[in-house]
């Protein structure tokens, strides 16, 4: 994961298993259709249990967004910027609304309802999570999921409907969606411990996104320690009894005859159903260690994988591998979005899945094969002893990645002739082979950085237009694996460097983006985009600058350059396109046909989170987002959650 690896510099035709019976196309309409129903909802974390991010609404559109005005704030209570005693807060949580309420949740891991009108708190539930000693240091939960029965009657009963979410300390919760009342019938006492549970590794498990719920079943994957041990947890994918808690089936990325000697491979981001079929998609990481992997000499063909799963077993339909052998933390960082794109002229079921490297791979839902081109592209070996890089790695020829991929001395970039004379000297000492260039001793340059590309946010797909939204960060970065014998941590562990042990290794490994002396990113601008891609060509359709940056100096930069950000988007029939995610504290809304920005709002801190939209029982369309700021990139922090609507 990229969370703990962010400084105060930051700031100033392939592999793929085929084991499913082809099923008709459903046109693009019922995707449009299908949202619809509930349009009034935003019940999934991802607007859908398809992770779409795609709202029927239109209450608000291009005509009058710049009308939208703040009509309430809510606060949770819960800031830290990091002491000894609470880890430092991170806000990342994107509501639901379904049961006309508002339901999330809150850093130190409390579950909460929320009146959609007026922001007030209708109930809480305080699981007791530890505030420190958390994994990366920090507090933080992404959401919660809901389910409900069958029948009227089973509804008005206690439990009837559900919040089930996993808390940071690896504790799957089912509470009363009514009244936030322990679910006693479920688990122990309404809870599931998964840190109880066998892992088959090192170290301890966390959750770190929303759990995925189809028919009464909840399944859940796992954040672990990264590039910490050589046998990390291995990535395990649980499914549980949604009434009962009681275990179903479990699915393990990494073969049995290798569990022993490595792990991971992780689905750490949240993950998406397709409810026709009753399967779920994973986006899976890399196995352990992650920059080194002179263990794992065998292939791990789940690892970096998009793998769809059937809900009622657990078993495998398909894989589909983003990256061999990753050696460079290119976890898929975000939910795969499900969607009907208009290919060859039918309609056709995909699975979207943006990636850390820039790529963006449109698959076959039911096959599990690329619809658009993608080559084995030679890459570079390693020079590590005992190391054997994949000789070539998958590359869409389309879409177009979104980010660049490749940085030479003469593009370095600085605000004066010193600070880009003195990233040019560092680009050139470092091993330098463009993407994909294996880490070494020497250094090598990794581009895009450790934190993408795309990250957890994912992308937004509009059916309506066939286009798909994602924002990028634009960042490089060095890898450098350091003999243990020879490591020196007054002189090797410098400002902005990142350490990580890799126990059981001959090495140390040390990453930090680079930055100029003036602490601006060597990489020439735009370090943040937003960009659409037509999927019924492949084409960008456009792609503009996002987000601003403060400088060490406290100017703010210009537009033009963007900014590294976090979090996602979101789209809507009224042709808009709605994100937080920039570190300069706004909300945006863009025309989705143009790019154009039509409205933007300041909000109490970064808002680093996806925002959400839904329209409530007295009729108005409301625009909410959590700007909590973000306390590994030492932002601006605040415990606000802020509605939107028009005046």
């Amino acid at each position: 994961m990229w969370r703990h690896l962010v400084s105060v510099a930051l700031l100033a035709a392939t592999t793929a298993c085929h084991r499913s019976p082809d099923l008709p196309a459903v046109a693009a309409q019922a995707d449009v259709a299908a949202v619809e129903a509930d349009a009034a909802g935003w019940p999934s974390y991802g607007g859908q249990p398809s992770s779409t991010k795609f709202s029927a609404l239109d209450q608000i559109n291009r005509n009058n967004v710049a009308s939208l005005r703040r009509v309430w704030t809510w606060h949770s209570g819960e800031v830290s910027v990091g002491t000894e005693q609470v880890d430092a807060t991170v806000g990342e949580m994107t509501p639901i609304y379904v049961n006309a309420r508002l339901y999330g949740c809150t850093p130190f891991g409390r579950a909460v309802a929320i009146d959609p009108a007026s922001g007030r708190e209708l109930w809480s539930f305080d699981p007791k999570k530890p505030r420190t000693g958390n994994m990366y240091h920090e507090n933080y939960c992404r959401g919660v999921a809901y389910w409900q029965a069958d029948t009227a009657a089973a509804r008005a009963q206690p439990c009837g409907k559900r919040i089930l979410y996993g808390a940071q300390n690896a504790v799957l919760h089912a509470l009363d969606a009514d009244t936030g009342r322990i679910c006693t019938g479920f688990g122990q006492n309404g809870r599931v411990d998964l840190g109880a549970m066998d892992y088959k590794g090192e170290g301890k498990p966390a959750n770190t996104s929303p759990p995925a719920v189809w028919g009464n079943v909840v399944a859940l994957g796992t954040a672990v320690q990264d590039n910490m041990y050589r046998n990390s947890l291995d990535g395990i994918v649980r499914a549980f009894d949604v009434v009962t808690g009681k275990p179903l089936w479990t699915w393990n990325p990494i073969p049995d005859d290798i569990s022993a000697v490595t792990g991971a491979a992780n689905a750490w981001a949240p993950l998406s159903v397709d409810a026709k079929r009753g399967w779920l998609f994973l986006p899976t990481g890399s196995a352990s260690w992650d920059t080194l992997g002179i263990n794992r000499l065998d292939r791990v063909p789940d690892a970096n994988a998009v793998v769809a799963l059937d809900m009622r077993t657990g078993r495998m339909v398909w894989s589909y591998q983003t990256v061999h052998h990753d050696l460079w933390d290119y976890d898929l960082p975000a939910a795969p979005t499900l969607a009907t794109i208009d290919h060859d002229g039918r309609a056709t079921e995909a699975v979207i899945q943006a990636s850390k490297t820039g790529n963006i791979f449109v698959i076959d839902r039911v096959t599990g094969k690329p619809l658009f081109p993608v080559v084995e592209s030679r890459v570079p070996a390693s020079d590590m002893p005992g190391e054997r890089a994949s000789p070539t790695q998958p590359m869409p020829l389309l879409p177009h990645a979104v980010t660049s991929q490749r940085l030479r001395p003469d593009d370095a970039w600085g605000l004066l002739g010193y600070d880009t004379a003195a990233c040019r000297t560092r680009i050139a000492g470092l091993r330098n082979e463009g993407l994909f260039t294996p880490p070494s001793v020497r250094g090598s340059l990794l581009h895009p950085s450790f934190l993408g590309g795309t990250n957890w946010g994912g992308l937004a797909y509009d059916p309506g237009s066939g286009l798909a939204v994602v924002n990028s960060s634009n960042l490089a970065a060095s890898v450098r694996l350091v003999p243990r014998a020879k490591f020196d941590a007054k002189r090797d562990l410098k400002p902005g460097v990142s350490y990580y042990e890799m126990q059981g290794s001959p090495y140390v490994m040390l990453r930090e983006v680079l930055m100029s002396p003036l602490g601006v990113p060597c990489n020439p601008p735009p370090w943040g985009r937003l960009t659409a891609i037509d999927m019924k060509t492949g084409q960008t359709r456009w792609q503009v600058p996002f987000g601003r940056l403060t400088l060490s100096s406290g100017i703010t930069s210009p537009a033009a350059w963007g900014a590294p950000n976090q979090g996602g988007p979101i789209v809507t029939r009224g042709g808009l396109v709605f994100i937080g995610a920039s570190l300069d504290s706004r909300l945006r809304a863009y025309d989705i046909q143009t790019g154009r920005e039509l409205w933007q709002a300041f909000v109490p801190a970064p808002a680093t989170a996806t925002p959400m939209t839904f329209r409530h029982t007295d009729g108005r369309q409301y625009v909410v987002v959590s700007a909590g700021g973000h306390g590994g990139f030492g932002t601006r922090l605040s415990d606000a959650m802020v509605a939107f609507a028009l005046r």
